[in-house]
């Protein structure tokens, strides 16, 4: 392999932004008062396991592609980590949850730096409406760094859909463009107390629509954008590389996801329980429901079809969590199952190579589980729902509808922004990589490592 070009810029400018923080203003004391010590230990544990399901993540994706690129796939997830932090501490946290602006996003500049974080009250107020806030009883820097695993874990999941065929330097660029331009304009709406989605009383727990809908939606449009692997066009392509890593990877996952759900009552009382049972209980229930609906198919009970199943299930169930009753959380986990197992079905069948299935997996459960948070969602499970209930508890179709508004809106923001800023990336380093490297594989035409002797 010929040597790649050297790039000093983006050294430099991880550097400059080094130097920067040397001069970022130093921390003064931590508030106290308020703060609940159960509570915030809860909270470290869940920003750990939110964390933890990055990596659960690159070993279920890792273990679904064939064996030329499983450290490239891999290493997709565990980049987000390092570009994704720094880039959330500088600025991204701003563009989420700072001062809004005309409840869009957030000015970069209220917490660069995380300026100010340290030293927060322990409540998040809408600078357009005073009256409209977020109380805490733990620390608001514990908040951000609980975001942090959020948007770290976002565009890890879009490689699912590009692997294969994806140019890491391009990986990483439109990671960035991703996180600045999808991924926090989509938690402002929803999660500030100023953002036009939470004004309008949509609910979402932890990330139907921040998370799963941003990342399936722009999974899809990559997938048009990339076109199809040579390999799948000629029909050869190799079978995963490694079934244990994908199970791996699936109870890493489900593991971490109690504190993704759970975690995202930011207190250690009854609603963390009711959606750490929430999480379970869907899980387990999509898992069943998917290698289900495949025996009656006439397939055989697969390893690969319960780990999908599962996460699926864990997918719908993340904006429903804290509105719903475990015993709804069976019938989410079911169907979410079922219909993304049909649409991947219909994308195997057809010329979208949606390497992973991505968009039916991601994209259609978090849709499946806005939909049916506005179906069950109840003020007995968590009060914040007020007397807009889902459509099955009282017949009421305010939120019903007011979800089937969001879902176009996410829809149609998350895919054509990430199909422009595939093709900016596009324009600034090349996409896709060419013919040879892909047949080689992108571990060793990427990194120069591979999984086997080569």
């Amino acid at each position: 392999m010929t040597a790649q070009k050297p790039n000093w810029i983006p050294l430099i400018a991880l550097l400059a932004v080094a130097i920067l923080a040397l001069f970022a203003p130093q921390p003064g004391a931590s508030p106290t008062e308020g703060l609940n010590s159960g509570d915030t230990a809860w909270m470290l544990v869940s920003s750990g396991l939110v964390l933890l399901m990055t990596p659960g993540l690159a070993y279920f994706y890792g273990g679904m592609v064939n064996h030329k690129n499983v450290i490239s796939t891999m290493l997709q997830s565990f980049i987000a980590m390092g570009v994704i932090s720094v880039i959330w501490v500088v600025f991204g946290f701003s563009l989420a949850f700072g001062d809004s602006i005309g409840g869009w996003v957030g000015n970069p500049m209220t917490f660069f730096m995380f300026k100010g974080v340290f030293e927060h009250p322990l409540e998040l107020v809408s600078n357009l409406d005073p009256s409209v806030k977020l109380s805490f009883t733990i620390p608001f820097a514990l908040f951000a760094f609980f975001q942090m695993k959020f948007a770290v874990i976002t565009p890890a999941l879009i490689s699912g859909a590009l692997a294969e065929r994806i140019n890491f330097r391009a990986f990483v660029l439109f990671m960035v463009f991703f996180c600045i331009f999808v991924y926090a304009p989509l938690a402002h709406w929803t999660w500030h107390p100023a953002g036009f989605l939470f004004g309008l009383g949509v609910l979402d727990f932890a990330g139907g629509t921040v998370v799963h809908m941003s990342a399936g939606w722009a999974a899809l449009a990559g997938a048009l954008y990339l076109k199809r692997r040579k390999s799948h066009i000629e029909a050869n392509v190799l079978p995963p590389a490694n079934i244990p890593y994908v199970l791996l990877g699936t109870g890493l996952l489900w593991f971490g996801w109690f504190g993704f759900n759970a975690g995202s009552s930011t207190s250690a009382g009854p609603l963390a329980v009711s959606a750490f049972a929430t999480t379970h209980v869907a899980a387990a229930s999509a898992g069943l429901a998917w290698i289900l609906f495949d025996v009656s198919r006439g397939k055989k009970v697969s390893a690969l079809g319960f780990c999908i199943g599962a996460v699926v299930g864990l997918v719908a169930i993340t904006p429903a969590s804290g509105f719903v009753t475990v015993t709804a959380s069976i019938f989410i986990g079911a169907v979410a199952a079922i219909v993304s197992n049909i649409v991947a079905h219909w994308r195997a069948n057809s010329k979208l190579d949606d390497t992973l299935d991505v968009f039916p997996c991601h994209g259609v459960g978090g849709m499946m589980g806005m939909l049916m948070t506005g179906l069950f969602a109840t003020k007995a499970v968590n009060a914040v729902v007020g007397d807009n209930e889902g459509l099955f508890i009282h017949g009421q179709t305010t939120l019903f509808f007011k979800h089937l508004l969001a879902l176009a809106i996410v829809s149609a923001f998350a895919f054509g922004v990430s199909y422009l800023l595939l093709f900016i990336t596009d324009k600034i380093v090349p996409l896709r990589v060419n013919e040879e490297e892909e047949r080689l594989g992108l571990d060793v035409s990427q990194h120069d490592e591979s999984l086997i002797e080569v």
